[in-house]
């Protein structure tokens, strides 16, 4: 365990936004001392909570996931395979610290939303597309029909759901694909092609495909939430008028904006310590079904010596603390000081239009640009990149595509929190232009880019950047239920459009090489 490289990692993606945070807090849209204060210690939290998470992730969830993977995938039993991934798939998204917090920022601004009905929908969604991943994998499909099977299906779905829950079902495709989720679904994926891999070449007498059936399922599971929160968002409209519903959202948006004015003054620390009783059950909640399933399998499947079970109960543990550190500064400090920011700014470009306007949609740019290459998952994708395409496509190439991607989907969502209008105007042709590159792009790009869709949707999108785009849309007088969420899943969409786009041009670069 690399304590100090975890450190390291999470002070490099948290840092740069509470630099701009502080500028900007004390200078042009000033947030009060008492705020500021807060969000350093939501901050130091954040990232103290973070390290250990992540480090507990490394030394004792992690090698469970590759463990139960390598197992599973080694007896050839496919109905168990499929059963036990979606089990998998259920628990660890419930324990995702990037859905406890988007699904927190649901409930702030709708009151009808029931918090673990739609965490536990969100990870039905995420259990049986993992499982339609795999299926896909055992039976070579082709990974681009598919997905445009899915996103036609999930698109149905959004229309016929309320307005309310589009954003946030595109939202949380891209939350779920987080520190907790990536780690296990890739270690199926990568187990199951390995094993397909291994028989088609015991039986043809020659090497499989892994590399391409190694990625797409990360991408595969994202699409299962979307259709999940759509589901759900159908199911409510069904019990409930959408008037009424309306009435309550904009009722809640009020008394949410009153609370959090009353706890701009003063120091207001003690609500960290308010917070941390709630944390400790919610995390307790999100954790328990995880450790229940690995205590079964250690029985069932795994067995593994007394040090190793030591060494994984170790790594739980610290998971746990760090996790529940991690929600505790998020909630008392940094998501009310990103939120007011946004307010403020918002407020300013509302009454005063024009320069203000354009600061509020260049400090989306920033925080855009700044989140994606401080982001540690998005280095790892850079360099798996340039390997895979042999060096032909840079990361200094690869990282200035998604960032710019990143900053321009950032302070789009910033001009429809402001403009009103519609998310579709934006999503349907950025999938559109995704499905369409995903017929002529090397099937390899595909599979990385649709699972890199989560990658630049990190910590800091979850929390920060929505937190502050609501804070916008509540001070431009619109309804943050349906003007706010949807700025995660054009940051998620971004990856899909980049990547591919290089993977055209490395298709390209390597017919005129052959030539």
């Amino acid at each position: 365990m690399n304590l100090l490289q975890k450190f390291k990692e999470t002070l490099s993606s948290v840092l740069p936004i509470m630099v701009i945070v502080l500028v900007l807090g004390l200078t042009l849209a000033p947030l009060g001392a008492g705020l500021i204060l807060r969000f350093i210690v939501g901050g130091a939290l954040l990232i103290l909570g973070l390290t250990v998470f992540l480090a507990g992730v490394d030394i004792g969830i992690l090698p469970i996931g590759e463990r139960c993977g390598s197992a599973l995938t080694a007896k050839r039993n496919l109905p168990l395979l499929l059963g036990v991934a979606f089990l998998i798939g259920v628990m660890v998204t419930i324990a995702e610290p990037d859905v406890q917090v988007l699904v927190s920022q649901i409930k702030g601004v709708s009151p009808a939303v029931n918090k673990w009905a739609l965490i536990m929908m969100i990870a039905a969604g995420v259990g049986l597309f993992v499982v339609l991943g795999l299926v896909r994998t055992m039976l070579s499909l082709k990974l681009k029909f598919l997905l445009i099977v899915s996103y036609i299906v999930v698109f149905v779905l959004a229309f016929l759901c309320p307005p309310e829950f589009q954003g946030v079902a595109f939202d949380s495709g891209g939350a779920t694909t987080g520190p907790m989720t990536v780690p296990f679904i890739m270690a199926l994926g990568v187990g199951v092609a390995a094993v397909r891999s291994k028989g088609k070449s015991d039986s043809e007498g020659k090497g499989g495909t892994q590399s391409d059936d190694s990625f797409g399922l990360t991408g595969i599971a994202s699409i299962g939430p979307v259709a999940a929160v759509c589901v759900y968002g159908i199911l409510l409209k069904m019990m409930k008028s959408p008037s009424s519903a309306s009435e309550e959202l904009a009722q809640q948006a009020v008394s949410e904006t009153a609370a959090e004015g009353s706890h701009s003054d003063g120091l207001g620390l003690g609500v960290f310590l308010e917070l941390l009783p709630e944390e400790l059950k919610e995390v307790s909640l999100a954790l328990l079904p995880l450790v229940l399933m690995f205590v079964a399998f250690q029985f069932l499947l795994l067995k593994m010596p007394p040090k190793q079970v030591q060494r994984m109960a170790k790594g739980i543990a610290y998971s746990f603390a760090g996790l529940v550190v991690f929600l505790t500064g998020v909630n008392g400090g940094f998501m009310p000081a990103g939120e007011r920011l946004g307010e403020v700014l918002g407020t300013y470009a509302a009454v005063r239009g024009g320069p203000w306007l354009l600061l509020l949609t260049l400090t989306g740019v920033v925080f855009g640009a700044v989140v994606v290459c401080a982001e540690p998952a998005v280095w790892v994708l850079t360099e798996q990149v340039e390997q895979v395409s042999g060096g032909t496509i840079r990361r200094k190439v690869m990282l200035v595509a998604l960032s710019a991607g990143v900053a321009v989907a950032i302070g789009l969502s910033m001009l429809r929190v402001m403009c009103g209008f519609s998310l579709w105007y934006i999503l349907l042709p950025g999938y559109a232009l995704a499905l369409l590159f995903s017929l002529i792009c090397p099937p390899l790009f595909v599979g990385i880019a649709f699972d890199s869709g989560g990658v630049a949707s990190g910590p800091m999108t979850s929390t920060f950047i929505l937190s502050f785009t609501l804070g916008a849309a509540a001070a431009g007088g619109g309804n943050p239920a349906t003007d706010a969420f949807g700025v995660i899943a054009l940051v998620a969409m971004t990856p899909l459009i980049a990547i591919q786009v290089l993977g055209i041009i490395f298709k390209i670069k390597s017919r005129k090489v052959e030539k």
